[in-house]
């Protein structure tokens, strides 16, 4: 058994990445069987995120998710070993995926550089994996039965922000607020556009096809929490 875990979804989110920028080389067998295997695991994590995000634990089946990776029940077994396994991979995996789009953005050169990153992952990410999203919120709302027991290492990744942001304060770099409010405010205000989409594009009138303008949306996200600190 393959063992779809949230270190081989990370993994596998990692070698996508350096597939898409390719360096010409003469691929063996094994650099074949393994780029298979990254395209089933690929394809298996996406049709996971829809299946939970459409219908939840309980709703989903395995069989409606190796249907939706193009795969038989059997092959889907040979990577994971139950539904419920495989739900707590997916939202662990998105946990890792959004700290470390902190990580990366936190490592501008000014407050105002760490702010602007960090909202523009924040928002290309919902604009991108909506369903990954939604997904999480949905666990949230539930009482987060599962990620329950996951809390401490992203616990601890947000410290990490606080202390960040806490010492911009302590050197006059920002005007004073309270960091973990602060922080969890962002969260609500890039999430939405992804958790509530369909309200999003009724209040726009959007219609079929039609996208929101997230480059206005990301300026005025990043300006609401740029003065919020006072630095516009």
């Amino acid at each position: 058994m393959g063992g779809l875990s949230a270190h081989h979804l990370r993994a596998q989110a990692m070698t996508q990445q350096k597939a898409e920028n390719p360096e010409p080389q003469v691929s063996s067998p094994r650099d074949k069987v393994l780029e298979r295997r990254r395209m089933i695991l690929a394809a298996i994590r996406d049709a996971a995120i829809d299946e939970f995000a459409s219908k939840g634990l309980i709703g989903a089946s395995t069989q409606a998710i190796a249907q939706r990776a193009g795969l038989t029940k059997p092959q889907l077994h040979y990577y994971i070993s139950s539904k419920e396994e495989l739900y707590e991979d997916i939202l662990v995996y998105i946990l890792d995926e959004w700290q470390e789009l902190f990580l990366s953005a936190s490592t501008g050169d000014t407050p105002a550089d760490v702010i602007r990153a960090y909202v523009h992952k924040k928002l290309e990410y919902g604009r991108r994996h909506p369903k990954a999203s939604r997904l999480f919120t949905t666990e949230i709302a539930n009482g987060a039965p599962v990620l329950g027991r996951h809390w401490a290492p992203y616990q601890a990744s947000t410290k990490e922000a606080v202390k960040l942001i806490q010492s911009w304060v302590d050197q006059g770099l920002v005007r004073a607020v309270d960091p973990l409010l602060f922080q969890m405010h962002i969260w609500a205000v890039t999430q939405h556009y992804a958790d509530f989409e369909v309200q999003v594009r009724n209040m726009m009138h959007l219609g079929d096809g039609e996208e929101p303008d997230y480059e206005q949306i990301e300026k005025e996200v990043a300006s609401l929490f740029l003065r919020a600190l006072g630095l516009e």
